[in-house]
């Protein structure tokens, strides 16, 4: 194809070349003298048109000659260049796209332009948008602060309480410039830093100077620092942060807990443990399998506290009882936080197995196991929810009210809020100053008259020995809403009840329910003011207590040891005597045989003498033993009842034969801990009425948040907007990826701050805020 110089006037005024074919032969001698003249530096579009990006200037080639030059920002010269090159033919508007990054439609739009009114309306003037009013040049500048500041297009739109294409318009006409935010790590390139720090000070030390002054005393702990971070592993546990906080994780602590020197602080080792707990990291042992870096991450430092360095921290933490201490004043919060909810309080035993070998512990009868193990007990208090207040460790346990006797109840007196007065008490016989529910081993009608007459203290539990069934025609239907909001129907009766022998007997409501079955459940008390409806309801919700023991043995580690070491009991702690244990043990063994040949004995009396002569002799001979043996066996429980009565059954620790005595688990680490597994429970209850709904129900509700705390998020710091954005990776369910929206919206509201930084949380979806760039980006590709 040449040109012959001649040009023919197409329709819309302009020329175009006039085009005639000429041979093969001189095709190809053209082709020869074009392709190897193609500029220096230029750009190829095609096999014919290049282009050459100067200073300031760009200039297009058609072959060897220049066919048009503008300044690189001239956007409208642009345009009318490429419509041009596409109208003669040079090039097509596929290969435009590709070479410059711009899109199809502004491409063919150009070209249509071109078409319909030839160069001049590429100049021409433009009317006024209707929006042009809107941005002036005080919001603009606004808006340029906030583009500046790391803001996204809709949130600076909503900031100026604009449209987002306002400014989509005003990004894309150069009136507002976004500039790009900091690239986020990725977990691979982290991993890389991670195991090239290694060769230093350790496996993700990569603040060396700040390690290095904190080990000199300079710096009294690491500074609270985040970085951009994608695929965070457990980053979704930050959610729970909220929570955590306002369930007392930092509140008070740094009075009550031993001082904590170094890199780590107090806040990072707190912070670390609660998030250990929610995420499902049971030990500190497991902790040393996970990546350091990514635990790190989530505290805001270079890595989390390798396994002795957190075992030191527990323990300085935990010195001088001041764990204990901690916990009790949470549980004072706790309490006055929600008065209602220390209304019924739930008491009940928690057997904490030991199968070490560093001391002989106490044999104590396991009920989940049916077996006599050694271990410790832990008396629970919660409330109606499941939620625990405090916890009361013995090692040497003399049985449920003896602990609530000493422990429970003076603590409950002075801590519980809001108490009757004593005169609205006396105004008002049958009121109570709150409820204890526990199962049938503190059942004891002198405990229940003790607790009613001194301090006024209503008691619940299943009656021990309920008597003959009443009819059936005594129950009828009942519904009563549980404190977990779930409704029940039973079929209840109700009477009053005498218990305990005279003089000590007393009168007591009893309330039975008749199962399908046929069996009656026989529960009495003395609250005598509810409803017996409200006293059947707190009753059973004694299971959540139960739910509560299973739950945390298997999510939160109840049992497992938290320290390896012994220490001796007080001097003056009582224990069981074992010279009374001995004696105890034989008189059950003579009771056991006494009773056997009782009943062999009358089974021989009952029956007709044998009328052979031998056969009668031989049962003349076996009635005799068995009647000596009866005597024998009486006079020995005799003596064994006299012996017990003689014996103390309980001792000082001091008086304890050598042989016998055994050294209690250390409670440091341990105490700690507990506090912060209760934290972390309380926390994760507290978030779960966030996600009810009709089709979600408490397990439902439970299982997103596990989910959710292990799942992977990005942290994206913005300082300049004081925030940290958590994005939380989506799960495999769009209607999971509902409920977790529906979350973040709710703990967005808080407005939280991460402890030790102005950084507010904000949680969202990844994706959510999606955005694309704007249209008509001008680039050239690197082809």
């Amino acid at each position: 194809m040449v040109n012959d110089g001649l040009r023919q006037e197409n329709g819309n005024g302009t020329f175009l070349p006039r085009i005639s074919v000429a041979s093969d032969k001189e095709e190809s001698a053209i082709s020869q003298a074009i392709l190897p003249l193609i500029p220096a530096g230029s750009t190829q579009i095609n096999a014919l048109v290049s282009v050459c990006r100067e200073p300031g200037q760009w200039m297009y080639c058609v072959g060897v000659q220049p066919f048009a030059v503008h300044a690189a920002d001239d956007r409208r010269a642009f345009y009318l260049t490429v419509a041009q090159l596409i109208a003669v033919g040079a090039c097509r508007p596929c290969e435009i796209v590709r070479s410059f990054g711009v899109s199809k439609r502004s491409v063919l739009r150009a070209v249509q332009r071109y078409n319909a009114g030839g160069a001049a309306t590429f100049f021409a003037a433009r009317k006024t948008r209707r929006g042009g009013t809107v941005l002036t040049a005080p919001v603009l500048a606004q808006a340029q602060r906030l583009l500046d500041a790391g803001g996204a297009k809709a949130e600076v739109a909503a900031g100026l309480k604009v449209s987002a294409d306002t400014v989509r318009k005003a990004l894309a006409d150069g009136r507002l410039v976004q500039r790009a935010r900091p690239a986020a790590v990725d977990k691979s390139a982290r991993s890389v830093d991670d195991a090239a720090a290694a060769a230093g000070m350790g496996t993700a030390c990569t603040r060396v100077v700040e390690r290095v002054l904190a080990a000199l005393g300079k710096l009294p702990g690491a500074p609270v620092r985040f970085e951009p971070c994608r695929d965070v592993s457990f980053g979704g546990v930050l959610c729970a942060l909220p929570a955590l906080l306002t369930n007392g994780l930092l509140a008070k602590a740094a009075t009550f807990l031993g001082p904590v020197r170094g890199y780590y602080t107090m806040v990072h080792v707190l912070l670390l443990l609660g998030f250990m707990a929610l995420a499902r990291v049971r030990t500190v042992q497991k902790l040393g399998q996970k990546a350091p870096g990514e635990f790190g991450r989530l505290l805001g430092l270079d890595r989390s506290p390798e396994m002795r360095c957190l075992r030191r921290k527990l323990d300085e933490l935990s010195a001088r009882d001041g764990a204990a201490q901690w916990a009790a004043q949470l549980s004072q919060d706790w309490m006055a936080a929600e008065p209602e909810a220390v209304g019924t309080l739930y008491v009940d035993g928690h057997v904490r197995v030991y199968h070490g070998a560093l001391t002989k512990l106490p044999r104590k009868y396991v009920t989940r196991e049916r077996l006599c193990l050694r271990g410790t007990t832990d008396y629970w208090v919660n409330d109606a929810r499941g939620r625990p207040f405090f916890v009361v460790e013995r090692v040497v346990d003399a049985g449920l009210l003896e602990v609530l006797r000493t422990d429970i109840v003076p603590r409950l007196l002075s801590e519980v809020p809001h108490q009757p007065a004593e005169q609205e008490l006396r105004d008002h016989p049958r009121r109570c100053r709150f409820t204890l529910v526990f199962d049938r081993e503190g059942y004891s009608p002198e405990f229940f008259r003790d607790m009613w007459q001194q301090h006024r203290i209503a008691c619940i539990t299943y009656h021990k020995h309920p008597g003959a069934p009443w009819p059936p025609a005594w129950f009828c239907e009942q519904s009563f809403t549980l404190p977990s909001g779930e409704t029940l129907t039973m079929a209840l009766a109700e009477m009053g009840s005498r218990v305990g022998t005279a003089p000590q007997a007393l009168w007591l409501r009893e309330i039975r329910k008749l199962t399908d079955s046929g069996h009656q459940v026989s529960l009495i008390g003395t609250a005598f003011e509810v409803e017996h409806t409200a006293l059947a309801a707190r009753l059973f919700s004694r299971w959540c207590q139960e739910n509560f023991f299973r739950y945390m043995m298997e999510h939160f580690a109840l049992d497992l040891l938290a320290e390896y070491g012994t220490a001796p009991l007080a001097d003056t702690a009582k224990v069981v005597n074992p010279a009374w244990r001995r004696l105890a043990n034989q008189k059950q063994a003579v009771q056991a045989k006494l009773v056997y040949r009782r009943a062999r004995f009358a089974e021989l009396t009952l029956h007709e003498e044998p009328q052979d002569a031998k056969r009668h002799a031989a049962w003349l001979v076996k009635k005799a033993s068995l009647l000596e043996d009866l005597q024998g066996y009486e006079q020995a429980l005799v003596e064994l009842k006299a012996a017990l009565k003689e014996t103390p059954r309980h001792i000082q620790w001091k008086d304890l034969p050598q042989d016998d005595k055994f050294n209690r688990l250390l409670p440091g680490r341990k105490r700690l801990l507990d506090t912060v597994r209760m934290i972390a429970y309380r926390a994760e209850t507290a978030m779960v009425p966030l996600l009810l709904s009709e089709t979600v129900d408490s397990p439902d509700a439970r299982a997103i948040l596990q989910a959710i705390f292990l799942t992977e998020a990005d942290i994206l710091p913005e300082p300049q907007q004081a925030r940290l954005r958590v994005q939380v990776h989506r799960s495999a369910c769009p209607v999971t990826d509902s409920h977790r929206q529906k979350l973040f919206e709710l703990l967005n509201q808080t407005e939280t701050r991460y402890p030790g930084t102005d950084l507010r949380m904000v949680y969202e979806l990844v994706g959510s805020e999606a955005e694309k760039a704007p249209d008509g980006d001008m680039t050239i590709s690197g082809r």
